[in-house]
């Protein structure tokens, strides 16, 4: 059985009347709670901040995240900088 997850080359995101996000290419959840969540994809760190924020699926391997809540806005970063700490860091700034 071959490992096939962290092998996604894209990275989408799909915002649904601005209360519901689908991404795609997502490696890693690093944090989350009801305002922000942070993900590790691909092409770098994610941050996503919102209110009422709920992970409502997530799947690893095949590299799916399911967000609802009130999408405020969505922050990337480099794929050099999104290391936990780096990321975190940058939040709470």
């Amino acid at each position: 059985m071959s490992e096939i997850r962290g092998n996604f080359k894209n990275q989408n995101v799909l915002i649904e009347d601005r209360n519901k996000v689908t991404i795609t290419g997502v490696e890693q959840v690093e944090s989350f709670n009801d305002n922000t969540i942070v993900l590790k994809t691909v092409k770098g760190g994610m941050i996503i901040k919102g209110e009422g924020l709920n992970v409502g699926k997530l799947n690893l391997d095949d590299g799916n995240v399911k967000i609802d809540g009130v999408i405020n806005g969505i922050n990337y970063m480099d794929k050099g900088t999104s290391q936990k700490g780096k990321i975190v860091g940058k939040i709470f700034k």
